[in-house]
């Protein structure tokens, strides 16, 4: 049966159409244009009543929610959290790992194979396109809010455990670290996003990286270098850092935290003036204390006991810095449309097609356009999740 959506703002990759519709076969977009002349009769007509038609969105970069973190490395666990983002638009989810013991970050991955092998979950989830390898190849000074204690520098003995698990598609690790080269090449070869984040790395440290297949780099100015630390670190004359790479490679894509707190507006227009939606994702990085009151939460798994403060609008270490998100992809919408100019299409666009082409999904996912798969996202005209649909049809109203 044929479902077909009408009466609504569709976001298109470069626009925003109200005398369209949208038409799906069998979880499949078969059309995006003007009503069919013909209607088959037991055609099932959504009206959106005049509200936005979205593409579903893409989180990249997210450690947990609805008070579960991946790192706990349990089903209810990953289950729990990834139908938090479902209710926020996450249509598509790739489970972030932290630092910690290999024994948590394997059972962390047994569990979203065990997830994603589960026929009949509890309640809906978002598809899990897989692992993003996060933690723990950290920089030592840019470990952040995440355990000390579980940071380390990369083997090819450990990592090769991990990639053969078939999950993992995105890989991060910090450009200057002993063994990087290593990861980057088995990353590459096993087709993932190369990333480089909380790191400490020099321009020519990065551009290394760059040959052995690094791509992208984590959440922008957060936990990155700059000249006065790589100045800190090598000495003079200063040297260029991971901003300045990413700036000036236009093969480079990065991501941002929206919340409000991570960056100002300023810096928010500024990422996408320089690097355009195209090589812009919005991430949430959110953690446990998603849709959860404000209070004391560990950060991965619970007994590393990295803790944090939540205040229910951001996420707080001991030392009173910054410490993640507690807020979804769909807030990160609604600031950037709130705080800047950009385009309504454009913002959504980081949220869900660059996402989706920086991990290779884009030719199934991220977009309003035939071919694809049905998973949208009802906004308000407030761009507030009323309701998802993943391969057409409804599974969550808000």
């Amino acid at each position: 049966m044929k479902t077909i959506f009408i009466e609504g703002n569709v976001i298109l990759e470069d626009s925003i159409e109200a005398d369209i519709c949208v038409v799906v076969d069998e979880g499949i977009i078969s059309h995006v244009g003007r009503m069919p002349k013909k209607i088959p009769k037991d055609a099932k007509i959504v009206s959106l009543s005049g509200k936005y038609l979205s593409p579903g969105f893409v989180d990249i970069h997210v450690h947990g929610g609805a008070g579960a973190d991946f790192m706990d490395g349990t089903v209810d666990a990953i289950q729990t959290a990834c139908h938090a983002h479902l209710r926020h638009g996450v249509t598509t989810i790739f489970p972030t790992t932290t630092t910690g013991q290999p024994t948590q970050i394997a059972a962390m991955l047994k569990a979203v194979k065990a997830t994603i092998r589960k026929k009949k979950p509890p309640y809906p989830l978002p598809r899990i396109a897989g692992v993003h390898l996060y933690g723990p190849y950290f920089a030592p000074d840019k470990v952040g809010c995440h355990s000390k204690e579980g940071r380390r520098d990369p083997t090819k003995k450990e990592t090769n455990g991990y990639f053969k698990s078939g999950l993992i598609r995105i890989a991060t690790c910090a450009a200057e670290l002993p063994g990087a080269a290593d990861f980057y090449k088995t990353a590459k070869q096993h087709n993932c996003l190369i990333t480089c984040g909380h790191s400490n790395a020099s321009w020519n440290e990065m551009a290394a990286a760059f040959e052995n297949g690094m791509r992208h780099v984590d959440h922008f100015w957060c936990a990155m270098s700059s000249v006065p630390t790589v100045r800190a670190r090598l000495g003079v004359p200063m040297q260029g850092s991971m901003t300045e790479f990413v700036l000036a490679h236009p093969e480079m894509s990065t991501e941002i935290i929206a919340d409000g707190w991570h960056l100002s507006r300023e810096l928010l227009r500024f990422a996408w003036q320089m690097k355009s939606a195209k090589r812009l994702c919005l991430v949430s990085d959110c953690n446990r204390a998603l849709d959860m009151p404000p209070g004391r939460y560990p950060f991965g798994n619970e007994q590393d006991e990295a803790w944090y403060i939540s205040d229910g609008e951001v996420g707080r270490g001991a030392d009173g810095g910054l410490a993640s998100s507690v807020v979804a992809l769909d807030s990160m919408v609604r600031t950037m449309k709130r705080l800047t100019d950009i385009p309504l299409q454009e913002i959504i666009r980081m949220a869900s097609l660059t996402p989706a082409e920086r991990t290779g999904i884009s030719d199934s996912f991220g977009s309003i356009a035939f071919g694809k798969a049905a998973d949208f996202v009802v906004l308000t005209n407030q761009w507030q999740v009323e309701s998802v649909y993943l391969s057409g049809n409804l599974v969550l109203t808000n």
